[in-house]
């Protein structure tokens, strides 16, 4: 805004995903506006609203959503597809005067927008009202980091340093993460750590199946403290992970995780979770349903449907900021910094996108 102007009166748009969330929080901290968090709870047949004409709130159920009412916001930012119906029924309500930012893919056409704000999976190209970033907006949450860090710390005492960190995930879209896949990831990190020295810290996800898990840990020798998510008697040591690894690997399936290990500014080795040898058709696990439907979407749907991860991975790796796993950490470069500017230049986007309207 103009010197001397008020500050924008900011609604962050709030769903189910913490994904989503994350990264529309970190954008709205970038700005340092006021902002206020609307929260929406969706209903299970939103998917149809996209279908209709016009704009429409029938995808949530107010009664368990946040009031949305006039003053209208001078800037809303949404992120994930069911917040983008409730994003332009404001836009309508205020006249036009409400500025949106989407984070993520629109299924709308993107010039409804004044900035998108993208990673490569989900296949736009940069324009004038399109941000493309090479990872999802993560902002580092400096006082939590360091409590987290320190309450991990007594849990690690009798453990040898440095820590390896290895964030595992799961069957997602494509992939499906088999106990193969597993014990080949457990050997492979397991020859790391026996070169580098030092210890694992080990978290898995909601994704990953306990199959795959304990065939995982079944390779393990090297001194270690794992957590299951499963375990919900246990203390979650997540972001006590991420402040104090020395270097972290990551299942090539999971954006999210990433996005939070990259931004921690240390080598950053990548699992590959597609199958090997040969094509995808050639294995079983491949026909299950999910799997299969992504392989049909990818192909026959629209491609606001269409994602692919791998875009984000070989963005990371084309420009060295990540590795796969068992290349050497000298041909990488610290992702901190970078994580950085792509969220400095996002909230620079969005300053501008406001100024033009004042």
């Amino acid at each position: 805004m103009e010197s001397g102007m008020s500050e924008p009166l900011v609604w962050l748009l709030l769903g189910s995903k913490a994904g989503d969330n994350t990264q529309v929080r970190a954008l709205a901290v970038e700005l340092g506006w006021p902002a206020e968090e609307k929260r929406l709870s969706a209903r299970s047949w939103e998917l149809l609203t996209h279908l209709l004409p016009g704009v429409t709130l029938a995808g949530i159920d107010r009664s368990a959503s946040s009031p949305l009412g006039a003053p209208w916001p001078d800037l809303v930012i949404s992120a994930g597809r069911r917040n983008e119906p409730v994003a332009r029924w404001i836009r309508a309500r205020s006249g036009g005067h409400s500025q949106l930012v989407h984070i993520g893919r629109p299924w709308a056409h993107p010039r409804h927008y004044g900035l998108v704000v993208t990673t490569p999976q989900y296949l736009l190209s940069r324009q004038a009202n399109i941000q493309l970033n090479r990872l999802p907006l993560y902002r580092l949450p400096g006082e939590q980091l360091r409590d987290a860090v320190a309450s991990l710390q007594p849990h690690l005492e009798e453990l040898p340093r440095p820590f390896t960190v290895l964030l595992v995930g799961g069957n997602s879209g494509p992939y499906v993460f088999t106990p193969a896949k597993a014990r080949n990831l457990g050997q492979r990190v397991q020859q790391l750590v026996a070169g580098k020295g030092g210890s694992l810290l080990i978290s898995n996800s909601a994704r990953t199946p306990p199959a795959a898990w304990r065939a995982l840990l079944a390779q393990i020798t090297a001194p270690r403290f794992t957590h299951d998510c499963r375990d919900t008697g246990a203390a979650n040591p997540y972001l006590g992970f991420l402040g104090i690894g020395e270097r972290f690997i990551v299942t090539g399936e999971s954006v999210s995780m990433l996005a939070e290990a990259g931004a921690m500014g240390k080598p950053l080795h990548i699992f590959d979770m597609d199958d090997h040898p040969g094509p995808w058709w050639r294995y079983l696990h491949n026909y299950r349903y999910r799997p299969l439907s992504h392989r049909l979407a990818m192909v026959l749907a629209p491609r606001r449907m269409r994602r692919d991860v791998r875009r984000i991975v070989g963005a990371l790796l084309e420009a060295r900021l990540a590795l796969w796993l068992g290349q050497d950490e000298s041909a990488s470069l610290a992702l901190e910094k970078h994580s950085n500017v792509e969220l400095l230049e996002t909230a620079g986007r969005v300053r501008e996108l406001l100024r033009r309207r004042c």
